[in-house]
C-alpha cells in the first residue's frame, strides 16, 4: 500500500510511525509545506490521561516524549483577583516544546523509512499517486479546502480574540487568570513546558477588542497591553512573539470524514478549541484509529475508511462536544466573570463542558470540593444553566 500524508505535524508523523511499526512494507510519503527547521509555536499540552492511550499505540515513542515533558499536578484559577489552586489527579498535566515533540516523532519516522519532503505545498491532489491520501495539515487544511463540498465542510469563527505567546520563565504551575481591567474582560492561559519557558495565551472578548481599539493597534501595542494587564503574573518578563498573530478561533466541522481515497484527521477534520487543552492529543488519537483501521484492512482502503468512521466517530463526537461546550462558555465570559464570588466562578468553569459533574469533582478534586462547600457553593446552589 502507498500512502501520502499531507502535513508533517504531530498527527501526520504519528500516523506514519504507527503504520510502519506494524506494516513494514507500506510506502509512506509525508509532504509538509513549511521548512524542516520552522519553529512556529511554543509548548504543546499532553496530559497524563491522554498519554496512556498514545503509549499503548507506540510505547517507545511516547516514553521518549514523556522524558522531554514537564509535568505539574497543580492548576490555578484566578478570578476576582483571588487564586484557587487545585491538585490534579495522577501526575497531572504535561507539556513539551513543540519543536522537541516534532523532532522526536520525525527521528522515529525517518528511522522506520518514512519519506518526508519539506517546503512542499500541494496544489493538485489528483497528481499524487497513492492508494490513500491523508489530510493531516491542520485547521487550514489544503486537502479539505480543495474539496469542501465533498467533505461537507462547515466553517465559522468565534467572537473572542486570542494570540499565542511565550514567556522566558517557567511558571510554577499552569494557570488561568480572568481579569477585569478598565472595563475590559481579559484572560491569560499559561503553562510551563520546559525548565526555562512557558506558553502564554492572551485572550479577550470582542466587546473589549472594540472598546480598547485593538483592531487599529499594531501587534507590538497589543502585546504591550497584555504585558501591562498581567504584569503581576509576568514578574518583569516580556511576552515572546513567534508568529503570534491575533485571530478569532475557526470552528471547522466536516460532515464527511473521507471522500474517495482521501481522508481527514485532527484539526483538518474537526477543530478542537485550545481551552480544553487536548487538540494535539485528539489529533494523535485520530491517527491511532486510522492506523488500526488500515492494519485491519490492508488491501481494502474503503473498508478501512469505514472502520475508521465506525470506531472513532462516537468517541470523537464526545470530545468535540466538550470542545464546543467549552468555547461557548468562553463566548459568554462576561456573564461568568460578573458572578459574585471566585468560588462560584470556579465551579462554573470546572463543569462547563458537561463531562464533569459533582460526583466526578468529589472523586477527582476532593480538596477543591471541600473549599467550594466551605464557601457555600455546592449542590443546588451552583447548578450549571
Amino acid at each position: 500500500m502507498k500512502i501520502a500524508i499531507i502535513g508533517g505535524g504531530p498527527s501526520g508523523l504519528f500516523l506514519s510511525i504507527l503504520l510502519k511499526e506494524r506494516m513494514t512494507s507500506v510506502d509512506i510519503d509525508i509532504y509538509e509545506q513549511n521548512p524542516e527547521d520552522a519553529t512556529f509555536g511554543f509548548g504543546v499540552v499532553l496530559a497524563d490521561t491522554g498519554l496512556s492511550n498514545l503509549r499503548a499505540a507506540s510505547p517507545s515513542v511516547v516514553d521518549e516524549l514523556a522524558k522531554a515533558m514537564r509535568f505539574s499536578d497543580r492548576h490555578s484559577i484566578v478570578s476576582h483577583e483571588f487564586p484557587i489552586t487545585m491538585k490534579r489527579p495522577g501526575v497531572g498535566g504535561g507539556a513539551i516544546p513543540r519543536i522537541r515533540l516534532l523532532s522526536i516523532l520525525l527521528a522515529r519516522a525517518r528511522e522506520l523509512g518514512v519519506h518526508i519532503t519539506y517546503n512542499k505545498r500541494i496544489s493538485d491532489f489528483s497528481a499524487i499517486k497513492a492508494d490513500l491520501i491523508v489530510g493531516a495539515d491542520g485547521v487550514n487544511s489544503l486537502l479539505q479546502a480543495a474539496n469542501e463540498e465533498g467533505f461537507g465542510t462547515i466553517r465559522r469563527s468565534l467572537t473572542n480574540h486570542f494570540a499565542w505567546y511565550g514567556v522566558e520563565r517557567a511558571f510554577s504551575n499552569p494557570a488561568l487568570v480572568f481579569r477585569k481591567y478598565e472595563g475590559g474582560y481579559f484572560i491569560a492561559h499559561y503553562y510551563p513546558y520546559s525548565d526555562t519557558m512557558s506558553t502564554f495565551v492572551a485572550e479577550c472578548d470582542h466587546q473589549t477588542w472594540v472598546d480598547f481599539g485593538m483592531e487599529a493597534m499594531a501587534q507590538v501595542e497589543r502585546q504591550a497591553l497584555f504585558e501591562k494587564i498581567f504584569a503581576a503574573e509576568l514578574g518583569g518578563y516580556k511576552l515572546v512573539s513567534n508568529n503570534s498573530n491575533w485571530r478569532q478561533f475557526p470552528v471547522v466541522v466536516n460532515q464527511t470524514w473521507h471522500v474517495g481515497n482521501q481522508v481527514l484527521i485532527g484539526d483538518a477534520l474537526t477543530s478542537a478549541h485550545f481551552s480544553i487543552g487536548s487538540g494535539t492529543r485528539i489529533a494523535m488519537e485520530d491517527a491511532i484509529a486510522l492506523a488500526d483501521a488500515i492494519v485491519a484492512f490492508p488491501d481494502d482502503v474503503q473498508a478501512a475508511l469505514r472502520r475508521y468512521d465506525e470506531v472513532r466517530g462516537p468517541e470523537k463526537a464526545k470530545l468535540i462536544s466538550a470542545s464546543e461546550a467549552s468555547y461557548n462558555w468562553y463566548e459568554r465570559i462576561r456573564e461568568w466573570m460578573d458572578l459574585p464570588t471566585p468560588h462560584e466562578f470556579v465551579y462554573r468553569f470546572m463543569t462547563r463542558t458537561g463531562r464533569v459533574d459533582l460526583n466526578r469533582l468529589r472523586e477527582q478534586y476532593p480538596n477543591l470540593m471541600a473549599e467550594l462547600a466551605a464557601a457555600g457553593v455546592a449542590g443546588s446552589t451552583a447548578q450549571q444553566p
